[in-house]
């Protein structure tokens, strides 16, 4: 298996591997990776301020064949910075645009907070990703993580509380909290799925990411639910936590469709008007 979720023969042309391949399509990523690389490169652009917050629109999906991202400041302020950031594939086509906000850390004080009961990885136990390879072969997304859950809890449909420990996404490279728990936070969809992938899916169409602590160790974790209407739309939230306590919140907005073998076709091509 691969070490990392990406090469880079120049660093500015991103290679993945097998691991970073969705499991809708085989020529495309999981958005997980890909989103921290993003936060790489925000981070890169304001490196003295904090980034909380990054919003990826996922309009075509990420090409498994490689990508470059281009980055600028938007904004440069002394407590609060922008950037906006793009991921474009071989043909010069964008495929992803994003945001980050940066807000400059303070020295410790007395701040007033809240407290949250959030599951302990000592008290977890292995498991399995949700599903792997589901409409086609190659080694995904799965393949490159590890999983945890709590006693008596597991990767069946419904709300669900789960560690994961993924690959770093460059090799040599030690990614930063935000980056590292970037592919977690694009998981809340699968974990949290109502139904299994063999009867509807479930993709989603944006990622936002919001960190009001940044995120200790390798081992980080979710409290996910989804919620799927009638109408074909939803939307999954995920509590993000790590050992010591709650970091802060995922939100995708999801595509609903029964799995028919018309639209399973039409899922895997992933037609230009369809999300990563």
């Amino acid at each position: 298996m691969a070490d990392s979720f990406f090469t880079t023969p120049d660093g500015n042309w991103f290679q993945p591997t097998d691991p970073c391949r969705g499991p809708w399509d085989p020529n495309a990523c999981h958005a997980g990776p890909p989103v921290g690389l993003l936060a790489r490169a925000s981070e890169l652009l304001i490196p003295d301020q904090q980034l909380v917050r990054l919003t990826a629109d996922l309009t075509r999906p990420i090409p498994h064949a490689g990508f470059r991202i281009e980055a600028e400041v938007l904004r440069a302020g002394r407590t609060v910075s922008t950037t906006a950031m793009t991921v474009i594939d071989s043909s010069g086509k964008v495929v992803v645009t994003a945001r980050g906000m940066h807000i400059a850390v303070e020295s410790p004080s007395e701040i007033p907070t809240t407290t949250h009961d959030t599951p302990r990885l000592a008290d977890s136990q292995p498991g399995r990703f949700p599903f792997g390879m589901i409409a086609h072969g190659p080694p995904a997304f799965s393949t490159g993580v590890e999983v945890r859950y709590p006693h008596n809890e597991g990767p069946d449909p419904g709300p669900t509380r789960l560690w994961m420990r993924a690959l770093s996404l460059l090799p040599d490279e030690e990614p930063s909290p935000f980056q590292r728990i970037s592919p977690l936070a694009d998981c809340g969809n699968a974990f949290s799925r109502n139904a299994n992938p063999t009867e509807m899916a479930f993709i989603n169409t944006d990622l936002t990411l919001l960190l009001h602590r940044s995120p200790v160790g390798e081992w980080l974790g979710m409290d996910s639910v989804s919620r799927w209407e009638p109408n074909g739309i939803g939307m999954s939230d995920s509590l993000l936590f790590d050992d010591i306590g709650p970091v802060g919140r995922a939100l995708q907005t999801l595509i609903i469709r029964p799995i028919t073998a018309s639209n399973t076709q039409a899922s895997n091509s992933h037609k230009q008007d369809k999300p990563a």
